[in-house]
C-alpha cells in the first residue's frame, strides 16, 4: 500500500515544518489530491490514523480536497471534467486529450501550534 509511504513522507514534512517554526504540534493538515493520482483517499486516511501517534500530528485533523480530472482537447479546444470515467479520449472527436488537472498531490497548508 503506497498510501502508507505517502503519509510517512507527509509526516516528515510536517515534523520539519514544526521544527523550523518552533511549534510543538500540528492541528490541521490540508492535502490536495488529484483524482488521477491512483491514491485511495480512504487508505490515505487509514494510514494517517495508523502512524500519527507519537508525532507532532498526533492530534491533527487531516483534510483532503479531491481535485477532479480535467482534460483539454486541442482539436475541439474544449475542457472536460471527468465524471468518474478515466478515458483519455475526447468525448466529442475521440482524439487524445491533455490532462490539465487531477494529478496533484500536495500539502496545501499545515496549521501549527
Amino acid at each position: 500500500m503506497h498510501e502508507l509511504a505517502i503519509i510517512e513522507g507527509i509526516l516528515e514534512i510536517v515534523e520539519g515544518a514544526a521544527q523550523k517554526h518552533g511549534a510543538a504540534s500540528a492541528s490541521r493538515i490540508k492535502l490536495r489530491l488529484g483524482a488521477f493520482t491512483g491514491v485511495v483517499r480512504e487508505a490515505l486516511e487509514f494510514s494517517f490514523e495508523a502512524v500519527r501517534a507519537g508525532t507532532v500530528a498526533e492530534h491533527a485533523k487531516l483534510e483532503i480536497e479531491i481535485i477532479p480530472l480535467r482534460k483539454y482537447c486541442r482539436n475541439c479546444a474544449r475542457v472536460f471534467e471527468s465524471d468518474g470515467e478515466l478515458s483519455l479520449l475526447c468525448p466529442v472527436c475521440r482524439l487524445p486529450v491533455e490532462i490539465i488537472a487531477g494529478r496533484e498531490m500536495q500539502i496545501e497548508y499545515i496549521d501549527l501550534e
